[in-house]
């Protein structure tokens, strides 16, 4: 529930859940998602993949996905990963979502957390 996102760092606290919602537009009109997959990976400074997490359907036929991370994502050292969000189409594209801009690495950035829960 928690969290923030910009142009290329999302901010999680440390063991918590946020949920981002995802839409696709071409040109202001709604894109059928029915068939895609909607892709998240964080790896770590060495390029280890720390896990990858598929999106789940909303209202595809409108063009809405959405990314829910839980505290199994989260639960993490506290510090930045790299990730990325990728659209794969039924026709077999692949379209990274964000970040948006090319010349940009996304950002997911742990935040210390007080109160700690054993996992």
């Amino acid at each position: 529930m928690t969290g923030m996102i910009n142009a290329n760092v999302i901010c999680v606290r440390q063991g918590d859940s946020f949920t981002f919602n995802i839409e696709v537009r071409d040109t202001c009109k709604a894109v059928n998602l029915t068939g895609a997959e909607l892709v998240m990976q964080a790896r770590d400074e060495n390029n280890q993949l720390m896990w990858t997490l598929n999106g789940v359907d909303v209202d595809v036929a409108n063009g809405k996905m959405a990314i829910l991370l839980t505290p199994l994502h989260t639960n993490m050292q506290v510090g930045d990963y790299s990730t990325d969000i990728q659209l794969k189409t039924a026709d077999g594209s692949v379209h990274t979502l964000w970040p948006a801009d090319v010349n940009q690495i996304g950002t997911l950035r742990i935040t210390p957390q007080v109160t700690v829960t054993p996992v």
